[in-house]
């Protein structure tokens, strides 16, 4: 949207600059008797094409300045705003009652661009002013009419709660719910559209298994709008110049400052890396787990072999993996255990042991 607005400016600047410019061009070449060529509408069309071809390089480049602008101005703070464009007003005003003044004098130089150089001058020293000052230009509003300052009342500090925003995997894996039932998840659940047109791909899969997915996290979407007592928000706001679904949410987390909940690792660790606050709902499992430390002794299932030489693998009623050394001789067996070392990271917790009998040994 952003670029044809772009290029519909430039088509109507040159048909304003043809309408100015080519009548004289035609009279410099001998063509102005030529009632074909020259008439405002041919002109129109001719400038808004060559200005159009001549400066097209240029169009990529505006649209950038202008989604740079754009997010500079979505992440400030309001009153950063408020009070530059306060200071930049004044210094116009001063810029243009100084040119008024200016315009009198008979000096070519003077009245010409003396006025141009003080309005650029003024505007930009009214705004880094203004910014700059923006502390005590916020802190007259605290004072009343009779000159003295407001009682301050001391009030409980309510922590600001902050915009949680889901990404496929997580709607997908379906705890995010419970998570929610539970209200430990505070604030507001934001789902992008770029992630529920993803979902909706995803159901529409001719594979099985993602379809299954796909229409399991749109009934966890469900549940979450109609079963759960949460705000939940779906927003419009896209980035065409962003392909990966990745990205864009690390993108939107930043312009809202808001959370991405995830359980995927290398999301996570993209989020760290760009200086995004990240929940990842493996951590938080594996923070409610059972702790387990070594010597203790469990009694486990094997239950087959692991990618080492005579290893065998058991997992835990909640699915944590167990790494049994020289446990690929008691596969399809009930075995007592004991802990040698544990391993936990985003992706998971990996408990590695031996065979009771074996450590009873050594």
């Amino acid at each position: 949207m952003l670029r044809r607005l772009v290029q519909a400016g430039f088509i109507i600047l040159g048909g304003t600059l043809g309408i100015i410019l080519i009548p004289d061009f035609l009279k410099l070449i001998k063509l102005d008797d030529v009632h074909l060529i020259n008439n405002p509408y041919v002109a129109a069309i001719l400038g808004a094409l060559l200005f159009y071809v001549l400066t097209f390089w240029a169009i990529d480049h505006i649209v950038s300045f202008v989604k740079w602008l754009e997010d500079c101005i979505v992440t400030a703070p309001l009153t950063d705003i408020l009070s530059g464009s306060l200071g930049l007003i004044l210094g116009l005003i001063v810029a243009f009652l100084a040119g008024s003044t200016l315009s009198s004098v008979e000096i070519p130089l003077v009245n010409t661009v003396v006025p141009i150089f003080l309005t650029l001058l003024l505007g930009y020293l009214g705004f880094q002013v203004g910014f700059k000052k923006r502390d005590e230009i916020t802190s007259l509003f605290s004072i009343n009419k009779g000159g003295k300052k407001k009682e301050v009342v001391e009030e409980l500090v309510v922590p600001k709660k902050s915009n949680k925003i889901l990404d496929t995997s997580v709607i997908i894996d379906g705890r995010i719910a419970d998570i929610c039932q539970t209200g430990f998840l505070e604030g507001c659940i934001i789902i992008p559209q770029f992630v529920l047109e993803e979902l909706q791909h995803i159901a529409d899969s001719s594979d099985t298994l993602k379809r299954t997915k796909g229409r399991r996290g749109l009934d966890i979407l469900n549940r979450i709008q109609k079963d759960i007592p949460v705000d939940v928000e779906i927003i419009e706001r896209d980035f065409e110049d962003i392909q990966e679904v990745d990205s864009k949410l690390v993108k939107l987390a930043k312009e809202m400052n808001g959370i991405v909940v995830t359980n995927d690792f290398n999301l996570n660790k993209v989020c760290e890396l760009q200086n995004v606050q990240v929940l990842n709902i493996n951590d938080l499992a594996n923070a409610v787990k059972p702790l387990v430390i070594p010597g203790e002794e469990m009694h486990v299932l094997v239950i087959k072999d692991g990618k080492e030489q005579k290893q065998g693998i058991a997992y835990l009623d909640d699915g944590t993996m167990i790494v049994v050394e020289e446990g690929r001789d008691y596969i399809g067996k009930h075995i007592d255990v004991v802990v040698t070392s544990v391993l936990q990271t985003s992706a998971g917790r990996m408990i590695f042991a031996k065979p009771k009998m074996i450590e009873k040994a050594l």
